[in-house]
C-alpha cells in the first residue's frame, strides 16, 4: 500500500480536517453537557464526509484507476512450530 497515495489529496485531507475540527467541538460541549453544542459539533462531522464528497467529485481526489489492478499475492506457506513432529 506504500506506493498508492491513499488519502493525500486534498479532499482527503479537507474533509478530516473538518470532521477533527467537528469531533472536538462534539467533546467539548458533550463534557459541558450541552446537547445543542453536542449535537451541532455531529452536524460538522457530517459535514467533513459531504465536503470531501464534493471535493472528489471535483477531481481533487485520488483518481480512478480501473486498467490497473493490484495482483495479490498468495501467503507464503508457514513452517510447523520447532518441537513439532511428523
Amino acid at each position: 500500500m506504500a506506493g498508492s497515495s491513499h488519502g493525500h489529496t486534498p479532499a482527503a485531507w479537507t474533509g478530516v480536517t473538518i470532521a477533527f475540527i467537528g469531533f472536538c467541538v462534539a467533546g467539548a460541549f458533550m463534557v459541558m453537557a450541552q446537547p445543542v453544542g453536542f449535537w451541532a459539533g455531529m452536524v460538522i462531522v457530517l459535514l467533513g464526509g459531504v465536503v470531501g464528497a464534493a471535493m472528489r467529485a471535483m477531481g481533487l481526489g485520488q483518481p480512478k484507476q480501473q486498467a490497473h489492478a493490484v495482483a495479490h499475492v498468495a501467503p507464503a506457506a508457514t513452517r510447523e512450530p520447532a518441537g513439532a513432529e511428523s
